[in-house]
C-alpha cells in the first residue's frame, strides 16, 4: 500500500533555531500506528523559506540542545 499523508498524524513537534536552520523533534503516528519519533533539519533557502535537509551529524551544541526537546517529545508518546 503506498504512503497516503492523510493517514499521517503529527501529535507533537518543537524546534530548535540553530544558524541559518532549525532542527525539528516530532512524534507521528501512520494510520493509527505506534507513534514514532521524527528529527529533521530544515534549512533557509535564498528566498528565507525552510527546505527539509538531510540531519546528518549533530554538534555537541545542537545534542545538548535538542535533549529536552527529544525528552518531552517521548513524554508525548
Amino acid at each position: 500500500m503506498p504512503y497516503n499523508s492523510s493517514l499521517d498524524k503529527q501529535l507533537f513537534v518543537r524546534e530548535l533555531e540553530v544558524g541559518e536552520g532549525k532542527i525539528v523533534v516530532s512524534v507521528y503516528s501512520y494510520n493509527n500506528g505506534a507513534n514514532k519519533l521524527q528529527i529533521g533539519r530544515e534549512i533557509k533557502n535564498k528566498e528565507g523559506l525552510y527546505n527539509f535537509a538531510r540531519l546528518g551529524r549533530l554538534s555537541k551544541q545542537e545534542a545538548e540542545g535538542i535533549l529536552p526537546l527529544i525528552q518531552e517529545a517521548l513524554s508525548a508518546m
